[in-house]
């Protein structure tokens, strides 16, 4: 009898084990990142950079998998629905984890469906035209937008997309009208931009920076209360005439619902470690990314920052009534 219940006990142990050792080695195998736009955009970018630092850090590969469509509602549905073990996550930011939220009917639910992990990166925006526009400074394109009311445009990614609402906070601000262009993505809209096709444009700094440098768009301001130290010629909308259009492309990461807090330990951790990386830094700065403070890379400081933004934007983008298509 002492064999055979020495046995059962022996067997009941090794049954658990896997278990048991898989929590206290996680991770053990590769972690995918869900990002939810196609490869080579703004958010791919910073989740490539990320992803290879984080790599180093957990001795495991962690592995971008782009999960496009219906701006990242997707993506986001992927990443609600999978095991909450840690080995899946995703990169998000204000349109795909705020707007998207007011914009559609999902089947999920932003803040208790997702477990927060890190703040990641803040992108202002830039207030930018067609390099041929008469006006020389943000005052006065205001001026020519009043005086040329619902003539000028205003190229988009889409109804609902983060550089629609922009424009439409910004048309509240200034009291003007002007017309949205929708595009199937930035690149598109800031291509006619250029060719002079449309007027302007509320879009990403990382997206555009490039042809700002370049003078083949025209800078008027960044959305953001201090000046980007990527392009620091480029005054802020407080300095411009426009004070408090504060709207940024704000980054995050985060788990399924009800993952273990040890695993979402370990990978804060991880993307800690990675934003604390220099080169990783420099190329944040050359994308005009700003890395939040050590103290804003909680998992908590995640979570209150998405709640202030949807308490923000909800109403404003149902006021408006903005819909998707």
């Amino acid at each position: 009898m002492r064999r055979r219940h020495f046995i059962k006990l022996a067997i009941g142990s090794a049954s658990l084990w896997p278990a048991v050792a898989g929590a206290d080695s996680f991770p053990s195998r590769p972690i995918t990142l869900i990002v939810p736009f196609a490869a080579g955009g703004p958010t791919d970018v910073i989740a490539r950079l990320l992803a290879q630092r984080m790599t180093a850090t957990l001795g495991q590969s962690v592995v971008v998998e782009n999960v496009t469509g219906a701006s990242g509602t997707l993506a986001g549905l992927r990443l609600a629905r999978a095991a909450p073990d840690g080995y899946t996550i995703g990169i998000g930011h204000w349109g795909t984890h705020v707007l998207n939220g007011a914009i559609y009917t999902l089947q999920y639910d932003l803040l208790r469906d997702l477990e927060p992990i890190a703040l990641v990166a803040n992108g202002p925006q830039l207030i930018i035209a067609r390099p041929n526009l008469p006006a020389a400074d943000l005052t006065q394109l205001i001026g020519w937008l009043k005086q040329n009311p619902n003539k000028a445009t205003a190229g988009t990614a889409g109804p609902g997309s983060g550089a629609h609402v922009s424009g439409v906070f910004f048309q509240k601000m200034t009291g003007t009208s002007f017309l949205f262009v929708p595009y199937r993505g930035a690149g598109p809209a800031l291509n006619d931009l250029m060719a002079g096709q449309i007027d302007l444009m509320f879009d990403q700094a990382s997206n555009s920076l490039a042809q700002v440098r370049a003078g083949t768009v025209k800078a008027y301001a960044v959305t953001a209360p201090s000046r980007l130290a990527a392009a620091p010629d480029i005054p802020t909308v407080d300095e411009a005439g426009l004070p408090g259009l504060y709207i940024a492309y704000w980054h995050g990461i985060w788990a399924p619902k009800l993952t273990p807090p040890e695993a979402i330990a370990t990978l804060n951790a991880a993307v800690v470690a990675a934003l604390a990386d220099p080169k990783l830094g420099q190329r944040f700065q050359e994308l005009g990314q700003e890395i939040p403070p050590r103290d804003r890379q909680t998992p908590a400081a995640l979570a209150s920052h998405q709640a202030a933004e949807i308490a923000k934007w909800w109403p404003m983008v149902k006021a408006a009534g903005i819909r998707a298509e």
